[in-house]
Parts: structure tokens; C-alpha cells; sequence
């Protein structure tokens, strides 16, 4: 069949085979360039590196970089948690799905051990499965990486199932988005979220649900000593704040960090170790292409740093997050909320300016000469396997169940 991009409101509902299998392997060759560049060393060549790591959450995104970082740079055995729809002969599955099977397919090539497993992180199963896995290959982690993002979590000890929103407090909040396909610019609002929205979403998003993991690994024997554990965060402009930072995702993701500092001193007391809150740079996601005023700021700051040469995708930015905080010489680079910031270059005050300069100006004539409208087109189609370089999209793919 002949499979092509299926878009409704900002969302891809299909994803390319080929595409996701291609884009997977440009991410892994782009760690090895960077290995290359900067001579890393793995842990068995006397590296500061991790020798194994659990990524949940691990498909897609920046935890898909973080897991080819992790691998491919540092030869670090992984296993890889995410819940994914697979595919079969004749129907799609989602872009992870495709994606894990590219990175177990590299992973085997490469002699690194990889395990993915297709669960429900959010469950004790799950755990209970990752920690039998980590048993049968016989290692510890040194690196726990959460980066599950999910509108739903049940609680596995009361049943209960919890959804997340994505709302302002206190009043409405409206601002301008751009349609991905079009470019066509329009108003979205979302109205503000009652209290049991609010706690809602922190049972989801918050930090529970990763301080059970880290729990039942130390309780199950499992971390390493001097074991790290990273959560994924962002904070973004002022002119976000209202609808992110101190909105409903907002208040779970400050609960995460107050939850990163616990994890930190249980860590510290009971092995070594550490745990950390990365802030990472606002990129094209599932879920930002939905969020007012995101699409049009990505777009608009995706050119700015283009042309200050700062700019990175996930792979970019996880590969530095490795090899310039986690695993330096020196201790962990934090600021005074113990926060790793990886945000730097998007917050520079220089880029904010002229951000803030670009969208007073953009209108529907100029939007095309002050934003990069093309490159956060082809972020959001690629992330689904589309317009990847080197797939042809007029071949027949026979089976929707390989890459």
C-alpha cells in the first residue's frame, strides 16, 4: 500500500514504516559522528558512561534519544518501556512501536543488549517485568531515565484510572497557532481547569508514579550504586506561562521537580546516587502542536536559532545532555532549584528578544519570513516518519508489521 501523511487538527493519525526505521537510524548515526568527535570512551574503555540503563517511556521523543545516546555512544545495555499499538500485516502501528523495532534491530547489529518491553509503565506489572529482565541479563542500572508522557495513568493501588488536561487557572487563556499543513493563522483558547482537574493531572504527570519506580528497583536490588535517575521538563517563555509553566501541566511538572530532590537525598542516602529534573528545549511533539501559541512560537524560534546556529532537535540535545551534564569529570551542573537546564540556549535573553520582536510582527503575509514554517513542518511529519530523506513515499510498503 501506498502510505501518506493522515493529518487532522495538528495531530498525524498514521505513520510510515520506512520513515520511522530511517529516522531512527539517522539519530543513532548521529551519536556516532558525535562519539567520534568527541573520542567518548565507554565504561569497559575506562569512561565516565553508563553500563546500563532503563529508559521508560522510551519510543518516541527524547526518550527514544536518550536511549540511542545511551546505547550507541556509551555501549550501554538498555531496556525500554513504552505502550504502543503494534502493527500487523495490513495495519499501522504507532510511529514508536516502528521505532523500538529500528533501535532493537540496530542495537542487535551492534552486539549492544537491548530488551524492549510493550507495557503499561504506569503498572506494577511492568515493573515487576523490567525488574525480571534486568535479573536475566544480570545488570544493575546506573541510569534510570523517565520520560513517559500519557493523557492517562491508573493507579495501580487503588484502581483508580486519572486523565490529564492542559488548562489555564483562574480565566481563559487565548492565543494565536498556525495550522502544521497550511500555515494558516488562528485563534485557539482553552478555559481554565477546576481543582480536581488540577490534582488530576498531577497523578498523571506529577512525580508519583516515577518515585514508585525508583522505589521497587532499589527495594528489588536493581540500581547500581552511584545509580542516576532524569526526569524530562520545560518551562518556556513568559508568554507560555499562562497556559503551561503555571497552568495544569505546569503544576505536575513542579511536582516532578519537588519530587527529583526527594528522590535525590533517598538516592544519595541509600546508594550514592542522584536524581535530576533536565529542562529540555521546546520541540515539535505530539502533544505541543495542540497547545496555543506553541506552534506559532516553535515556529518563530526554530529560525532564530537556526541562524544563531544554537538550534537542536531531541537527538541534539539529549546527546549533549550526556556528554556536557551527566557525565562530565565534574559533578552535575545544576541551578538553585537543583534543576539541570537544558533550556540555556532557548532562554538566552538575546533569542527571547528577538523572538518577542518577530511575533509583534507576524501576520498571516509575514509569517513565512519570520518563522520556519518548513523545518517545524518537517519536525512534526518526520516524528510519524514522513518527508525523511532517502524514503521513497510513492513505493508500495508490503507489510505494515516490519521495518
Amino acid at each position: 500500500m501506498i502510505i501518506k501523511p493522515m493529518i487532522r487538527s495538528n495531530i498525524c493519525i498514521n505513520a510510515h514504516p520506512v520513515g520511522c526505521a530511517k529516522e531512527t537510524e539517522r539519530q543513532i548515526a548521529y551519536v556516532q559522528s558525535r562519539k567520534a568527535n568527541r573520542g567518548t570512551k565507554t565504561a569497559a574503555e575506562g569512561g565516565k558512561a553508563p553500563k546500563a540503563v532503563l529508559v521508560l517511556g522510551c519510543s518516541t521523543g527524547y526518550g527514544l534519544a536518550s536511549r540511542i545516546t545511551a546505547a550507541f555512544e556509551y555501549g550501554a545495555a538498555t531496556i525500554g518501556v513504552s505502550f504502543e499499538k503494534e502493527g500487523s500485516e495490513k495495519k499501522g502501528g504507532t510511529p514508536g512501536w516502528y521505532n523500538n523495532l529500528a533501535f532493537d534491530r540496530a542495537s542487535k547489529k551492534a552486539g549492544i543488549p537491548s530488551v524492549t518491553l510493550n507495557m503499561d509503565a504506569f503498572s506494577d506489572d511492568c515493573r515487576k517485568a523490567v525488574v525480571a529482565e534486568a535479573r536475566k541479563m544480570g545488570v544493575a542500572f546506573d541510569l534510570v531515565v523517565y520520560s513517559l508522557a500519557s493523557p492517562v495513568r491508573t493507579d495501580p493501588e487503588t484502581g483508580v484510572l486519572y486523565k490529564s488536561v492542559l488548562k489555564p487557572f483562574g480565566k481563559p487563556f487565548s492565543g494565536q497557532t498556525v495550522d502544521m499543513m497550511s500555515g494558516e493563522l488562528s485563534v485557539m483558547s482553552a478555559e481554565p481547569a477546576n481543582d480536581d482537574e488540577a490534582a488530576q493531572t498531577v497523578k498523571v504527570m506529577g512525580g508519583e508514579d516515577w518515585e514508585r519506580w525508583i522505589d521497587q528497583l532499589a527495594e528489588a536490588g536493581v540500581l547500581a550504586k552511584g545509580c542516576k535517575t532524569v526526569a524530562y521538563s520545560y518551562i518556556g517563555p513568559a508568554l507560555s506561562h499562562a497556559i503551561y509553566r503555571d497552568g495544569t501541566i505546569g503544576g505536575a511538572k513542579k511536582h516532578l521537580e519537588k519530587t527529583a530532590r526527594a528522590l535525590d537525598s533517598k538516592l544519595s542516602q541509600k546508594l550514592g546516587g542522584e536524581a535530576f529534573v533536565s529542562v529540555n528545549k521546546g520541540l515539535v511533539t505530539r502533544s505541543s502542536a495542540v497547545i496555543p501559541i506553541i506552534p506559532l512560537y516553535l515556529s518563530v524560534l526554530f529560525k532564530v536559532m537556526k541562524e544563531k546556529g544554537t538550534h537542536e532537535g531531541c537527538i541534539e540535545q539529549m546527546e549533549r545532555l550526556f556528554a556536557e551534564r551527566l557525565y562530565t569529570d565534574g559533578s552535575v551542573p545544576v541551578d538553585a532549584e537543583h534543576l539541570i537546564r537544558m533550556d540555556d540556549w532557548e532562554l538566552d535573553p538575546a533569542v527571547q528578544a528577538e523572538v518577542d520582536k518577530r511575533l509583534a510582527q507576524v501576520t498571516q503575509d509575514t509569517l513565512a519570513s519570520l518563522g520556519d514554517m518548513d523545518g517545524y513542518r518537517h519536525d512534526f511529519l518526520a516524528t510519524n516518519g514522513f518527508d525523511v530523506a532517502g524514503v521513497d513515499y510513492d513505493a508500495d510498503v508490503e507489510r505494515m508489521d516490519v521495518v
